[in-house]
């Protein structure tokens, strides 16, 4: 399996990573990948290995960190997404949830990320919550017919899967689709297994029986657990199928 999300580089792991990436051996992780919340990120994800799991780097900078303008935004976004060692850009979207102070300067920056994107050709990740409406919008306007990307964390309607998928994302599935109330499950039984990406969003978000808890990779299992019996299929069949994704999506290979 391939954990497309988690920030295993920060200080919720100091004290036991290697514990932790031993139980996500464990549990049939062979990759992870790390997402970037801000420039410094980076940086804080080289000291993270395990001979038995392969990480990939993302660069970029988070909608919550996004709280003014950042005249100096466009050129190091390019700067770092330019590498050969990063795979994806972002993470990057939106979050009205927290605040709605800076919207407008949230939008640019991900457009700025959309735009870096393409001209690198990697997937956009992007994160959203409260604000499908303009995450799609801003998506669709800048595609171009080469720009990917995934809706991270992913909890909206059929409708809007349908018109994210429509216009190039696929779709991340972690923890909150076994939540009871979350009703998240209701909506992944009508969407199309090959535009899955199984994830964990650790150390948020963690699935149930840990909800509430410190996430981490090793519960991406529990998810795939969830979607086998939403689908009515084999855990390894949805560890196959997901981890094919993720490998075509962001242009890697775990074999």
């Amino acid at each position: 399996m391939i954990d497309t999300h988690c920030h295993i580089y920060l200080d919720q792991f100091r004290n036991d990573i290697g514990q932790v990436l031993d139980r996500a051996y464990d549990a049939g992780v062979r990759a992870v990948l790390m997402p970037a919340i801000d420039f410094d990120s980076l940086s804080e994800m080289e000291g993270v290995s395990h001979p038995g799991i392969r990480f990939y780097k993302m660069a970029g900078v988070h909608p919550c960190e996004i709280n003014g303008d950042r005249p100096d935004l466009e050129k190091l976004l390019m700067d770092r997404v330019s590498s050969d060692h990063i795979i994806a850009v972002g993470e990057t979207g939106l979050d009205y949830y927290w605040s709605t102070d800076h919207i407008n300067e949230q939008q640019h920056s991900m457009r700025l990320h959309c735009r870096a994107a393409k001209m690198v050709r990697k997937p956009v990740v992007l994160h959203n919550r409260d604000s499908t409406t303009d995450l799609l919008d801003i998506f669709s306007d800048e595609q171009d017919g080469s720009l990917t990307g995934v809706w991270h964390c992913f909890n909206g309607t059929v409708d809007e899967a349908k018109r994210a998928m429509d216009i190039g994302l696929y779709l991340g599935i972690g923890g909150v689709v076994t939540f009871k109330n979350a009703g998240v499950d209701k909506i992944v039984e009508h969407l199309p297994l090959d535009r899955l990406l199984l994830e964990t969003d650790a150390p948020f978000l963690a699935p149930v029986p840990f909800r509430g808890k410190r996430n981490e990779p090793a519960y991406v299992k529990l998810v795939a657990e969830k979607l086998s019996g939403i689908f009515g299929l084999t855990v390894h069949k949805i560890a196959e199928q997901t981890t094919d994704n993720a490998c075509r999506l962001f242009g890697i290979n775990v074999d």
